[in-house]
């Protein structure tokens, strides 16, 4: 009879314990290893100039703080308290042995080497106390009366000892011992209802909202981790007429903050005042819900670099949304592709490098310089060598760059060492067509745009590094995106290239348009820097495919065409018998057309065809016919 097994229990619950304990150990010392071993380049906190600083000693306390994240710490308690009782089970089990088997002995409560007298009174006295008279509507006392009778007879009755003896078991060679791994105080009669209640909590309760759980909160993302609530919202927002200005307002509302952004009651006043300070910067507000009002102005306050007056509870929302902003950025961008706004597209690449650098619409890309205020903007816009632009700027001789003459030793060191790191970038085109005999392209090819990128400012083996941006609480891998556009605005190809080498070659592939002349816009805009934005013109010459020399084709390949396919094979041999008979009719039939016309005898192969020939027209019948009923219902539904 099969009975409950603490032991067996135990093995269960190792063996479930391990499932939880190993990942989530893994996890644990990942996270310490990461917090206190990883080097400081591996999570961004470099410091190249004295503005970035600050960034890299945040950036490393914050990797310190995550030690402190309520949610590792949570984990790392249940991991602990689970790996104690995993522990305590280990020793029980090492104690207790293996999983239990059929034990006369250990059954009755005596030595193995225990006489027959012993034996019969442990027997009398087990029998009495397990009795079902003695316990009604006790199963355990039950089983444990019928394991007492069973041990009593494995010692007692001669053929029941031999086989206890040979096999392990009273009843002979058993093919599977099997027992429940389960605790033996499950069959309590006093636990029932705790038993009872706790089954119900798990299976009704527990796993039910864990599945819940789960499934709700992995439906509401979508691509590159961004919600489908957000996808709506931009598509709802975003639209060819989209401006630049109003960029801000529908990040701002992104699923992603509506629980985070909600303001509090002390909150409110911070907020106006903040508002007043940037108002001049902004658009007049679209939305009036309160979660759009907060993020619109904490991210023109980052915008226009006035953060400083903002507590520490919005500091800390205004961070999780410029963490958030890479990826809800790019999505705003796929969504412009799926429109086919190519302006927008730009405007939302643009806006990116904006909220990289904390810079707005009417700032000098100079200020992207660190130490560089109004002043030392106005000084290079003016007399010899002055510039207009970062990119003019770092173009020129380390002697002739102005702005420079307040600054000291560091200051000028780290404004020549930015201009270093600022990607120069130039770009090359190329438009062929793969296995092509000529240069010329013909309506219908597909052709392939090269975009060659070469970043000047790297040396030969060198790779582009993290973008200088101070002000960009988290690092950021410097890439660029490629756009092919169309006169007309529309988009042909968008990409985003992250390759981090000296020299990159980008593909664009496409089919030629009708036969005429064509000008392409190529755009090439940063990821993170304003104004090094490029765009250059892309010249297409389409010829008329019909001057083309004709496509013959070749004999063996016409012949593989009148081959049989495997399912017409298998339908001729369905129809085998049926064709047999059709070629008697047939024959008869050319007999007669023979006497009369003299139509010659078929050769093998056409006979071959005629064959396969009816096999069609029979299934092409099978199908008429199964599709009558389809055909109604069609019919029905065009007349709705």
């Amino acid at each position: 009879m099969l009975q409950y097994d603490d032991n067996g229990f135990y093995f269960f619950l190792l063996s479930s314990l391990s499932f939880y304990l190993i990942p989530s150990w893994y996890r644990i010392i990942g996270k310490v290893y990461s917090a206190v071993m990883v080097k400081d380049a591996d999570i961004g906190a470099v410091a190249r100039t004295s503005d970035e600083k600050v960034k890299a000693a945040k950036l490393k306390h914050d990797k310190m703080n995550s030690l402190k994240d309520k949610a590792f710490l949570i984990n790392l308690g249940i991991t602990v308290v689970l790996t104690i009782l995993f522990f305590v089970l280990m020793f029980s089990v090492s104690e207790d042995g293996e999983v239990s088997s059929f034990d006369p002995f250990s059954i009755l409560e005596v030595d193995s080497g225990a006489d027959n007298k012993t034996i019969k009174k442990a027997y009398k006295k087990m029998s009495l106390k397990y009795h079902p008279d003695k316990n009604p509507n006790n199963p355990a006392a039950e089983a444990k009366f019928m394991m007492v009778a069973k041990a009593y007879e494995a010692l007692t009755d001669a053929t029941a000892k031999e086989n206890y003896e040979k096999y392990g078991n009273p009843d002979g060679k058993q093919s599977l011992e099997v027992s429940i791994g389960l605790p033996s105080f499950l069959l309590d009669t006093s636990n029932r209802n705790f038993v009872l209640m706790a089954y119900l909590i798990i299976m009704v309760g527990i796993i039910p909202f864990c599945v819940w759980r789960y499934y709700s909160n992995s439906s509401k993302f979508g691509e590159k981790d961004v919600m489908y609530d957000t996808y709506s919202w931009y598509h709802h927002n975003l639209s060819e007429h989209s401006l630049l200005k109003s960029l801000p307002e529908i990040l701002s509302g992104s699923a992603e903050f509506r629980s985070r952004n909600k303001p509090l009651a002390d909150e409110k006043g911070e907020i106006q005042k903040t508002m007043q300070t940037v108002r001049s910067q902004m658009q007049k507000p679209k939305f009036n819900h309160p979660v759009c009002i907060k993020g619109n102005v904490l991210m023109h306050a980052h915008l226009c670099r006035k953060t400083a007056g903002l507590s520490e509870k919005l500091r800390d929302d205004l961070n999780y949304m410029l963490r958030c902003s890479s990826s809800l950025i790019d999505a705003m961008i796929t969504v412009c592709q799926h429109q086919d706004a190519l302006q927008t597209a730009v405007n939302c690449i643009q806006y990116g490098q904006y909220v990289t650098q904390a810079l707005w619409t009417k700032d000098s890309t100079l200020l992207q310089l660190p130490h560089f205020t109004k002043n030392e903007v106005e000084h290079c816009s003016k007399g010899k060598n002055a510039v207009s632009g970062i990119k003019e700027y770092i173009a020129l001789e380390d002697g002739d760059k102005k702005g420079l003459a307040d600054f000291n030793a560091t200051q000028k060191e780290d404004v020549l060492k930015t201009c270093s790191l600022v990607p120069d970038l130039s770009v090359e085109t190329k438009i062929f067509v793969d296995d092509d005999e000529d240069d010329k392209v013909y309506e219908g090819d597909l052709l392939t745009i090269n975009v060659k990128l070469t970043r000047n400012n790297l040396k030969e083996g060198e790779k582009a590094g993290l973008v200088h941006a101070p002000f960009f609480p988290y690092p950021k891998q410097e890439a660029w995106w490629v756009i092919l556009g169309t006169s007309q605005g529309k988009i042909i190809d968008i990409q985003k290239v992250t390759k981090a080498d000296r020299v990159v070659d980008h593909e664009i592939k496409f089919l030629a348009p009708a036969q005429g002349e064509y000008e392409f816009s190529l755009q090439v805009l940063s990821n993170a820097y304003v104004g090094l934005d490029q765009t250059h013109q892309v010249d297409l010459t389409v010829n008329d495919a019909s001057v083309l020399p004709e496509y013959k084709v070749h004999p063996d390949d016409a012949e593989l065409d009148d081959e049989p396919t495997l399912f017409e094979e298998m339908m001729m041999q369905n129809v085998e018998e049926d064709s047999d008979s059709d070629d008697e009719d047939s024959d008869s039939d050319e007999d007669s057309d023979s006497e009369e016309e003299g139509i010659k005898e078929l050769s093998a192969a056409e006979r071959k065809k005629e064959e396969l020939r009816r096999a069609r027209q029979k299934a092409a019948a099978a199908e008429d016919d199964d599709s009558d009923d389809d055909s109604d219902v069609e019919e029905v539904y065009t007349e709705k």
